[in-house]
């Protein structure tokens, strides 16, 4: 990747639909990771820096897409960013904005705004890869600083990032974990992508399931194990479509 006349990559920061907790997951990985502030160049960032240049090679964007009018928006950054990348559960997967799609948007509306709901635009919450293409993504809900790091060290180098594919019960095995199920809990470790440090079983809850689920996943058995656990079907398709409704609705078409 060309850097600038400075010899640093600039990067840059937008986002859309989230609570911007990504972002200050990147503010606070860069406290301890200064090193890496003298490989690249932050030209838009509005959580850390009113500066708002349009000059970018590499774009992060958080949050999912849920307004038609986000679209235009979010394909100018595109056109503009040589590397796209998808920061958090919200870019990645939809995330818990997706919740909406299950209802009908109308219903939802009211239900949020009342008797303003007519004056908001909104749509179904789609992942920025429902949109433009996404060169690479950043799991979690927030992401995991370190995995943050390591992300834009390999993309600077022209690598593809080290995002697992593999289920957070691998994790759970390598920390020596007692499994939550053992414990009268439930878990979507089984189905989903690890590189979190299994961070929620090992302080005793659960996987929700926040970074998005695995490639070819055993749904059926998954869904065998959890109704093995007492949760009714209704329980079952929440587990699912906390963090991944989006994908279970697009299954479903």
């Amino acid at each position: 990747m060309m850097a600038g006349k400075n010899g640093k990559v600039k990067v840059a920061f937008f986002d859309f639909a989230c609570c911007e907790g990504c972002q200050l997951t990147v503010i606070d990985s860069l406290q301890t990771h200064l090193d890496l502030l003298e490989a690249v160049e932050i030209v838009n960032f509005r959580e850390a820096s009113s500066e708002q240049r349009q000059d970018y090679q590499i774009a992060f964007i958080e949050g999912s897409i849920t307004r038609k009018q986000d679209e235009e928006r979010l394909r100018r950054i595109r056109e503009q960013a040589d590397i796209l990348v998808a920061l958090g559960a919200c870019a990645h997967t939809a995330g818990i904005n997706a919740l909406k799609n299950l209802k009908p948007l109308d219903e939802v509306r009211r239900y949020v705004y009342g008797e303003h709901a007519d004056w908001y635009d909104t749509y179904p919450a789609r992942p920025v890869s429902a949109v433009v293409q996404v060169d690479a993504f950043i799991p979690g809900c927030p992401i995991d600083r370190e995995e943050f790091v390591e992300v834009v060290k390999a993309l600077l180098v022209g690598k593809k990032p080290p995002i697992p594919d593999y289920p957070v019960c691998v994790e759970c095995k390598l920390k020596g974990n007692v499994c939550v199920f053992h414990v009268g809990k439930v878990c979507m470790g089984p189905v989903t992508r690890a590189g979190c440090g299994a961070i929620c079983p090992t302080y005793g809850d659960g996987c929700e399931g926040c970074r998005g689920i695995i490639p070819n996943p055993n749904e059926n058995a998954m869904e065998e194990v959890l109704d093995e656990a007492g949760l009714t079907l209704d329980e079952i398709m929440d587990r699912f479509t906390m963090f991944n409704a989006y994908r279970e609705l697009e299954a479903e078409e």
